[in-house]
């Protein structure tokens, strides 16, 4: 059973963020071009693109495995966003907030996802 991707609220979502994230990085030291924000920015463009991959999968089963995926790139840009506050490439009240919209998109997904199951 396919889904529409661009009807779903995590994918929407999910886009939404991927965008805050390329704002965010854009204020990064250019030294860090192809470091973090490199990093950061491929595994936020991973979430929703993950979520189109397995959407147009047959199986619930093969959608719920790309949902994961995308998760564990939430994962990822969450260690990534800490350690850019490390070194204070971010400020704490803006890591406060993307980090509450990444729990936000993971949270999404993992609810979706258990429905698919």
């Amino acid at each position: 059973m396919a889904h529409k991707f661009k009807e779903l609220q995590i994918w929407k979502r999910s886009r939404s963020f991927c965008s805050r994230i390329y704002e965010i990085t854009s204020k990064f030291p250019d030294s860090e071009k192809f470091g973090l924000t490199h990093q950061l920015r491929r595994a936020s463009v991973s979430i929703p693109s993950n979520i189109a991959e397995g959407s147009s999968r047959h199986s619930n089963k093969d959608f719920a495995r790309f949902l994961q995926i995308a998760i564990g790139s939430a994962y990822e840009i969450e260690t990534q966003l800490l350690i850019s506050s490390d070194l204070k490439f971010i400020s704490d009240i803006e890591l406060e907030s993307i980090l509450s919209e990444l729990d936000e998109v993971i949270k999404m997904i993992s609810k979706f996802k258990s429905t698919l199951i």
